[in-house]
């Protein structure tokens, strides 16, 4: 059976493989490793490896492993990008906001102002702004959570006035397809979404464009990916919650 490292390797190889075939540089797209429901000491084990970029859906179980992380990896925080860079991809309501402004670095699933404004107000100051993405639901279904493209500016534009946090650009996450084409054409939704409002705005912070998992990796390098969020073809299936 392969080991977490293994595993890990052969999604950095996909990677690697997909941006050579679509004549991107491989550092321009990087990795985020969903840990959900993953134990620590597998993400430890992970961290010790080089990987930095770790995202969590549930606040408490996300919690639980950041405290784990200040005592077990300290020592990573002597070498530079080395220490475990949190990120928050679940959905967020108004009376976790405070967790998620105090303990995590990025958060993926911004989708109201009234939930920015709480984040803002509640980064503490002696952190860095919180680094946001926009959830952007490319499909349009009424199931789904997200905004919709054409909503997305006028929310950017007010998210960017705001002090405590730093508008990073969008997340998606389209129905799953199996046809390559497909999967390309859902994932270019969103990348049309992500230059307009450049465009649009000119921050120089507007420079993450997360989409594509672990079945659609490739073709969302190919339509323009910055981040990958890969949770199964590292850790496995995950574990019920």
């Amino acid at each position: 059976m392969n080991t977490v490292i293994e595993q890990w390797t052969a999604v950095r190889e996909r990677i690697h493989a997909a941006c050579v075939r679509c004549n991107r540089r491989p550092q321009d797209v990087k990795l985020l490793a969903v840990s959900k429901t993953v134990p620590f000491a597998r993400v430890a084990q992970l961290a010790r490896a080089g990987q930095v970029d770790f995202g969590e859906n549930y606040i408490q179980e996300a919690l639980e492993k950041i405290q784990a992380a200040e005592i077990e990896l300290a020592d990573l925080k002597e070498a530079p990008f080395s220490y475990p860079v949190w990120h928050c991809i679940g959905p967020v309501q108004s009376n976790k906001t405070k967790w998620v402004a105090t303990h995590f670095d990025w958060m993926h699933t911004l989708d109201r102002f009234k939930i920015a404004e709480r984040l803002s107000d509640q980064r503490p100051t002696e952190l860095a702004p919180l680094k946001v993405l926009i959830q952007v639901n490319v499909d349009q279904g009424h199931t789904k959570s997200g905004i919709a493209p054409d909503a997305v500016l006028p929310l950017a534009k007010a998210v960017m006035s705001l002090k405590g946090l730093s508008l990073k650009g969008i997340m998606t996450m389209p129905d799953f397809h199996p046809d390559y084409d497909t999967q390309v054409d859902k994932h270019k939704i969103g990348k049309a979404v992500f230059d307009h409002v450049l465009q649009e705005t000119g921050s120089p912070e507007w420079d993450t464009l997360s989409m594509g998992m672990t079945q659609d990796l490739e073709a969302a390098v190919e339509a323009g990916s910055t981040l990958l969020r890969v949770g199964t073809a590292i850790f496995g299936a995950r574990l019920a919650a």
